[in-house]
């Protein structure tokens, strides 16, 4: 006699198999909607940090060597940054290292970005 359809072990094997697919789908996608938000808050922050060096730029200001803290809304969140220049071998030349952070208290910085600033001349000269 031949047997028609499933049998119940048959359905309950195919069940489970399908089960482990789903969550492996969804344990796939909810790693990449976190990977897409801390993409988002690391490119804000690189924002905050290009512009802080060309708030310091435009304003001609050289660089101290001790850290300036401040913070800024943005993008409806708040945003703690750090500036602070660097001496390089070239005295007329200063790095500018820019640290933001979500979190205030937060020991890892979300972005870091280091730029060179001349220092400002008499223009007259």
């Amino acid at each position: 006699m031949k047997q028609q359809g499933m049998t119940l072990l048959e359905v309950m094997v195919a069940l489970v198999i399908f089960a482990l697919a789903g969550l492996t789908v969804l344990k796939t996608t909810a790693q990449q909607a976190n990977s897409l938000g801390r993409l988002e808050e690391k490119t804000f922050a690189l924002w905050i940090a290009e512009n802080q060096q060309a708030v310091m730029r435009l304003e001609k200001q050289w660089p101290q060597t001790q850290w300036v803290t401040g913070e800024v809304t943005f993008a409806g969140s708040q945003w703690f940054w750090r500036i602070q220049g660097v001496a390089t071998a070239d005295p007329q030349v200063r790095a500018i290292d820019v640290e933001v952070r979500h979190d205030r208290d937060s020991r890892a910085a979300d972005a870091v970005l280091r730029s060179y600033q001349v220092q400002p001349g008499d223009p007259a000269q």
